[in-house]
C-alpha cells in the first residue's frame, strides 16, 4: 500500500504565497513521479504541476506558469509546490498524486492520491 500525505495549505490574501508539501511512502516502489491537481467546488479535478520520475523535468498548467514552482526530493519521495502571486481563482482542494512511472495532465485512477489540502485565497 502506498501512502500519500500532503501538508501546507490554508487561507491567504490575494497576492500572497503558500507552500504545499507531499510525501509518498510504502510498498515496493523506490521512486515516484509526483504531481499536484486541484478541484474547486462544482468543477472537475484539474492538473496543476508535475515533476518527472527522474526529477529532471517539470510541467505546469498554463494557468499557474510563472507563479507556481514544483520541486522534487527523490531521496524522500517528496514534492513541494511553492505558490506565489495567488489569485482567488486558485481556491481549491489541492491533491498530491504519485505514480511509479509518470504523471500526465489527466487525473488517472492509477495514481496514488492524497486526501487533499484546502487552499483558500481571499480577494
Amino acid at each position: 500500500q502506498v501512502q500519500v500525505v500532503e501538508s501546507g495549505g490554508g487561507l491567504v490574501q490575494a497576492g500572497g504565497s503558500l507552500r504545499l508539501s507531499c510525501e509518498a511512502s510504502g510498498r515496493t516502489f523506490s521512486r515516484y513521479a509526483m504531481g499536484w491537481f486541484r478541484q474547486a467546488p462544482g468543477k472537475r479535478r484539474e492538473f496543476v504541476a508535475a515533476v518527472s520520475w527522474s526529477g529532471s523535468s517539470t510541467y505546469y498548467a498554463d494557468s499557474v506558469k510563472g507563479r507556481f514552482t514544483i520541486s522534487g526530493d527523490n531521496a524522500k519521495n517528496a514534492v513541494h509546490l511553492q505558490m506565489n502571486s495567488l489569485k482567488p481563482e486558485d481556491t481549491a482542494v489541492y491533491y498530491c498524486a504519485a505514480h511509479p512511472t509518470r504523471i500526465t495532465a489527466a487525473p488517472e485512477n492509477s495514481y496514488y492520491w492524497g486526501q487533499g489540502t484546502q487552499v483558500t485565497v481571499s480577494s
